[in-house]
């Protein structure tokens, strides 16, 4: 049987889950709930990349993203630093939609499926 492994799990949720080569990301939201929409983003981009490297992968193996928006306004800011963060010719399948927030200070939040 193939070994499930978890990050950071709690009652709720895990960080990540790596099962037969695939990694899925929790939904990812910025650590400071006070910065702006492109400060938000660039948090949750570094947090993904911090995650995608603990499990030993990157965004070169990204096959799925959803991403939800407070504002889907916001979405030519997110898809600026969206295509400045994704390798050339390594976009992902992806959903970005406007969403409710738990916290009405998110601005955006991303949830990855990848390959090892």
């Amino acid at each position: 049987m193939a070994r499930i492994i978890r990050t950071e799990p709690n009652a709720v949720m895990s960080k990540t889950v790596e099962y037969h080569g695939f990694v899925f990301t929790q939904g990812v939201v910025a650590r400071n709930l006070d910065a702006d929409f492109d400060a938000q983003t660039a948090d949750v981009l570094q947090q993904l990349d911090a995650l995608l490297e603990l499990h030993g992968t990157d965004n070169t193996r990204i096959l799925q993203a959803q991403i939800w928006l407070k504002n889907v306004a916001d979405r030519d800011a997110l898809n600026k630093q969206w295509g400045a963060w994704l390798p050339e010719g390594a976009a992902p399948a992806r959903a970005c939609v406007e969403a409710v927030m738990v916290d009405p200070r998110m601005l955006v939040e991303i949830m990855l499926i990848t390959t090892k």
